[in-house]
């Protein structure tokens, strides 16, 4: 009883911020209007499921009322296969309803910035570590998220050595955080003339973007210098020292940017970067003193884990931490990553509610 109560507060406020949103006085506001459509698209996917489920029941209703008449045995037959249809939507759509209600983590709907590096297979592994980047791009697109590039360091051939760039929108962390690891790649490179399969890997890392009240970093901890930025094979030249690196002394972390030709903008965008890393740094070290988080995670953090393989020849990509795999690899390199960001979230949610049982 409990959950059909929140179901019907959701489905009234639900109603209330849509008659919000034709409000000249919040229309007119964009903070106020873009706090009402955050609230109105998270609770849009549970309220179309509670409604359809109400659906559902009421020909369910319908029919049972119909079965308790019909004598003709082919059109019994017909409503008993409706039916059981019609229960198997119902206990599908409770189960959604019942996912799509657990708290969400307060963070997940922070934006992230992700990191992704060429690693073993020189050449080929630049040139996935770009379709890996155009892969997270499409998806980004697909769900209206903002996204900003905010440092790439190209090959000449097309491939990226690394990139830097920042995703902006609903759940944002919430789905990208199952990133973090090293992915593999099994296909033909376009230079292999004998048709041989090779393996590449790329490691990718997603990163909170956070506050700078949640991180604190005082100026005489960084080394600042500036210098002339220039791309792959001496393109896009930089005559001024616009280019910016980023040294935090405590740590030895470096952080550069030379994407924007102004030097503020890059400034900006490395220390936006710098307090990531840290931030990222700090939460490692907490989840590390507790366990019992760490195997509630499902891999998420270790970027020396090998995550997941995409074999092109069998068209498949495997995600390697839950046994999860898809035979559509073409969709998956387009940004249909929906499907395994559910698989993903469907595993922790249950690995949480293991170790809470065991606890």
């Amino acid at each position: 009883m409990e959950i059909e109560q929140q179901l019907e507060k959701a489905a009234r406020r639900f109603d209330e911020l849509n008659e919000r949103l034709q409000d000249p006085a919040v229309l007119g506001n964009a903070n106020r209007l873009a706090e009402v459509m955050r609230e109105y698209k998270q609770l849009e996917p549970i309220v179309s499921c509670y409604r359809e489920r109400q659906d559902a029941d009421m020909q369910l209703h319908d029919l049972y009322a119909m079965l308790q008449t019909e004598q003709d045995p082919d059109m019994r037959r017909m409503v008993t296969e409706e039916m059981q249809a019609l229960q198997a939507s119902v206990e599908q759509a409770n189960g959604t309803m019942e996912s799509l209600l657990q708290p969400m983590d307060a963070q997940d709907d922070r934006s992230v910035i992700v990191e992704i590096r060429s690693g073993a297979g020189g050449e080929e592994s630049a040139l996935f570590a770009y379709s890996l980047y155009r892969m997270y791009s499409m998806y980004a697109e697909r769900h209206g998220w903002v996204q900003q590039v905010m440092s790439c360091n190209e090959t000449e051939l097309g491939g990226i050595k690394e990139i830097v760039f920042s995703l902006s929108g609903t759940r944002a962390y919430g789905k990208m955080k199952y990133e973090s690891g090293v992915h593999r790649v099994q296909r033909v490179p376009e230079t292999e003339s004998q048709g041989r399969v090779h393996t590449s890997t790329v490691t990718v890392a997603v990163l909170q973007e956070v506050e700078e009240v949640a991180v604190t970093i005082q100026p005489t901890d960084l080394r600042i210098d500036v210098f002339r930025s220039s791309g792959a094979g001496g393109q896009h030249i930089n005559k001024t020292e616009s280019a910016v690196r980023i040294t935090h002394l405590p740590t030895g972390l470096v952080v550069e940017c030379q994407d924007e030709r102004s030097q503020h903008k890059n400034k900006d965008r490395a220390m936006s970067i710098l307090r990531a890393r840290l931030y990222d740094r700090m939460q490692a070290e907490q989840n590390a003193q507790i366990s019992s988080d760490r195997r509630a995670q499902v891999g998420t953090g270790d970027r020396s884990e090998k995550i997941r393989t995409y074999n092109f020849p069998q068209s498949r990509m495997t995600d390697h931490r839950i046994g999860f795999s898809l035979y559509r690899l073409d969709d998956v390199m387009n940004g249909d990553l929906d499907a395994l960001f559910d698989a993903l979230a469907a595993a922790e949610q249950a690995a949480q509610l293991a170790g809470e049982a065991e606890g």
